[in-house]
């Protein structure tokens, strides 16, 4: 079998590998093939393109070109619906995998959504600190931030979650951010999904999902979890707020992802 990762927003591929891969194989054994690509203008993925590239199909149809490839070049046969695939996704990685599913680019037999923060709204209130990172950034460079601290979309996150804010932070000091902020300014703009019919789609079809998701993430609302797993048919797993420490949520995370994946192939 095999799983497929998908990482944030900012983030790279080792995200979801540090928090997943350890319990993907106690829970799908040491044989299982884990796949973490990098999404387009993050970690390894150095091209840019324009902002038509940034569509959530878009991003969606080239991470499904990568895994076909990976697969192939793993295993030495082509991916098909034989040999179904796990997608977790984190955050923007939920998303992606969701268009994955919707749009049918790979068989996908379970899926985990892990803190989703996209619905079917164009930049929604809790993504809009992005596009602001973004455009200073651009303006800017890393000496945006600053600017940004005085802001009050900024302000609004951390009056909530320190640990929130510290994450939205952290953009401006990522990996070559300034070249990349397009990424920034027009991923939010995304619709996951164009209405709840769309997510009872994946129930009716046979695809069994997970939602995971945090209290006190004003980027990560619960209120999002609740829909996406409402809307899904899907259990909502809780883990603790990222302010009573990023170890302990990951922890968390860990162990409620393992135990699903493994109640969920005795199915």
């Amino acid at each position: 079998m095999t799983t497929l990762l998908l990482h944030g927003l900012g983030a790279d591929r080792r995200q979801p590998i540090d928090l997943l891969s350890s319990p993907v194989r106690a829970s799908c054994g040491d044989d299982e093939l884990i796949i973490a690509p990098d999404v387009r203008a993050h970690g390894g993925f150095l091209e840019v393109g324009s902002p038509s590239d940034f569509e959530i199909d878009r991003l969606a149809a080239e991470v499904a070109v990568t895994v076909r490839d990976q697969v192939t070049d793993a295993t030495g046969a082509a991916l098909d619906a034989s040999n179904p695939l796990t997608v977790i996704g984190i955050s923007m990685g939920s998303a992606i995998a969701l268009r994955l599913i919707l749009d049918d680019l790979l068989p996908i037999e379970r899926a985990v959504f892990i803190r989703p923060a996209f619905d079917d709204r164009s930049l929604p209130d809790n993504l809009r600190p992005y596009p602001v990172i973004g455009q200073l950034l651009i303006d800017a460079g890393p000496a945006g931030v600053d600017e940004f601290r005085e802001r009050s979309v900024f302000q609004r996150v951390a009056a909530e979650s320190p640990a929130g804010a510290k994450g939205l932070l952290s953009q401006f000091t990522a990996p070559d951010a300034a070249r990349r902020a397009m990424r920034l300014v027009e991923i939010p703009r995304n619709r996951a999904f164009h209405g709840d019919a769309e997510l009872a789609g994946l129930e009716a079809r046979g695809i069994r999902s997970l939602v995971v998701g945090a209290p006190r993430d004003p980027v990560h609302p619960t209120a999002i979890a609740e829909r996406w797993a409402g809307a899904l048919g899907a259990p909502l797993g809780m883990v603790s707020a990222r302010d009573e420490g990023q170890a302990h949520q990951n922890m968390m995370v860990g162990q409620l992802v393992g135990r699903w994946l493994h109640h969920a192939r005795q199915v």
